[in-house]
């Protein structure tokens, strides 16, 4: 089990590389983390919600995502307040306090799903939240030391040397443990250095001595493109310049950001989260992402005056793209009759003849299937495959019921059901969807950004700039997994796992 001194540390990073080795070595390794808090979540091909970062350690393993991987996900969805989803469906909302309150009941479904699925494993590679010594929050404990004890599991500590005060940490951390806690503990880690690690020697020696716990492992600052758990990401920071700029609307819940990955790693172009209305001066594109909160974030882009900026874009000519969330607001009206995201009914964007209503059943399911013949800017994307999944509350229509002016995007299947529909709409230089994943099938990111180019009257040479998003993956996971090789002791932790734990 990995455990951290706090949050991001690099404990979702540290698992997926373990993953990754483990697979390398022959062994059918698996991720669990029992709760995890993030907006970044995923569809399974059963049509079950989970975290992102267990499906991307799943990914490095090598193996298909399943909700038993993550039983509990929250996802906030306003000021201390969360939708609580428990193996892979929504359970309620609540706030911080009734969820303290209510989450021992979650302990038979977490026990469950980890016993199913390490029944099916040779190793389980728990990840933890937070820090195990958050002292007030002990006794209802059900992602830390409680896992760590359920799972009769070794664990190993990881703090970051980035943030200072590393060596602190540590100590701190096994100090505020209890006895019994401490026994669970078979090494320490210290992520993201940078310099000599020979400078490190006095203080590896000293830590040892003060915890009684080995350091097994320094691991370097590194950057690499694997999917990050939540809006920490520094990707969301990202001020590369290039010819062509695509801006994604950093909204105030923003969902599911690793939808642009594949343009961001596409080459000519920049991908920029902004959050001000000056920000879409210069770009190209402009991207509405996924959203928890559609509503709320429509009122906070209309507040700012980046609604305005957005229909200045198209009114430009310039595409927009809205996915999820954002294609609800590029339409005509939203209607939350049933008080899904706090009720009421407002006016969208207005840039697409379509029309929400929010209602009371989360729609969730992985979708396939091909673009439909598309006019605009991006009108090569006709018939093209798409593969990704879908996860609202709401349901589209053409608004008013006048389907005259209203123009599919897609024709798909749903994975489970095997029922076939039509996804999401477009209008001149204005495109939205439903599907999470939408740039990451074949070739259509690179086709969006030459589309860019040739608005602009640039060349761009799309051989040069393509690779799979499924070799990428691979590439980025065999790397990282290089990475910690080279600096955790593998034959320490291969007899952390034989040893197993003797409990005090």
């Amino acid at each position: 089990m990995i455990q951290g001194t706090a949050s991001n540390v690099g404990k979702s990073i540290i698992a997926a590389g373990l993953c990754r080795i483990f697979k390398q070595d022959g062994y059918r390794a698996a991720p669990f983390k029992s709760q995890n808090m993030a907006l970044n979540s995923f569809i399974t091909k059963d049509g079950l919600e989970m975290g992102r970062a267990q499906v991307v350690q799943a990914e490095a393993a090598g193996i298909e995502p399943d909700v038993d991987m993550n039983p509990v996900l929250l996802k906030p969805s306003g000021d201390s307040l969360s939708q609580v989803v428990v193996q892979g469906k929504i359970w309620t909302e609540l706030n911080a306090r009734d969820y303290y309150r209510f989450k021992q009941r979650l302990t038979p479904l977490v026990t469950e799903s980890y016993k199913r699925l390490a029944s099916k494993f040779d190793i389980i590679v728990l990840e933890g939240a937070g820090s195990p010594t958050e002292i007030n929050l002990r006794d209802n404990d059900i992602v830390n030391m409680f896992m760590a004890r359920l799972a009769s599991c070794p664990v190993i500590i990881v703090s970051d040397i980035d943030r200072g005060g590393v060596f602190a940490s540590l100590a701190g951390t096994m100090l505020l443990l209890t006895e019994e806690e401490r026994s669970y503990v078979k090494g320490l880690l210290i992520n993201k250095f940078r310099g000599d690690k020979s400078l490190l020697k006095d203080g590896l020696r000293q830590i040892m001595d003060i915890t009684g716990k080995p350091v097994i492992g320094v691991v370097p600052y590194f950057r690499l493109d694997i999917d990050d758990e939540d809006s920490q990401s520094e990707r969301l920071e990202n001020v590369s310049k290039n010819a062509i700029t695509i801006a994604v609307l950093r909204l105030p819940h923003m969902s599911n950001y690793t939808d642009f990955s594949a343009l961001g790693r596409t080459g000519g172009v920049s991908v920029r989260y902004c959050d001000k209305a000056a920000d879409f001066n210069t770009a190209s594109l402009i991207i509405i992402p996924g959203t928890k909160n559609t509503i709320h974030d429509l009122l906070w882009m209309r507040k700012n005056g980046i609604e305005n900026a957005v229909k200045k874009h198209a009114a430009a000519g310039k595409p927009v793209f809205g996915i999820c969330g954002g294609y609800q607001m590029l339409g005509m009206r939203i209607s939350d009759p049933f008080n899904a995201e706090g009720g009421g009914e407002i006016d969208g964007i207005g840039l697409l003849p379509l029309s929400t209503v929010f209602e009371t059943e989360k729609q969730r399911t992985r979708v396939s299937g091909k673009f439909l013949e598309i006019g605009g800017m991006f009108s090569e994307l006709s018939g093209k495959e798409i593969e990704g999944y879908e996860v609202h509350m709401g349901t589209t229509k053409p608004y008013n019921d006048d389907s005259r002016q209203y123009k599919p995007l897609a024709n798909v299947k749903d994975s489970v059901s095997g029922k076939e529909f039509i996804d999401g709409a477009y209008n001149g230089t204005v495109y939205g969807s439903y599907i999470h994943g939408l740039f990451d099938a074949g070739d259509t990111a690179s086709i969006i950004v030459k589309a860019l180019y040739n608005a602009d009257y640039l060349e761009y040479d799309c051989a040069a700039n393509t690779i799979s998003t499924k070799q990428y993956k691979e590439n980025q996971y065999d790397t990282l997994a290089g990475i910690l090789r080279d600096s955790i002791d593998m034959d320490a932790v291969y007899k952390i796992l034989d040893d197993g734990i003797e409990v005090i």
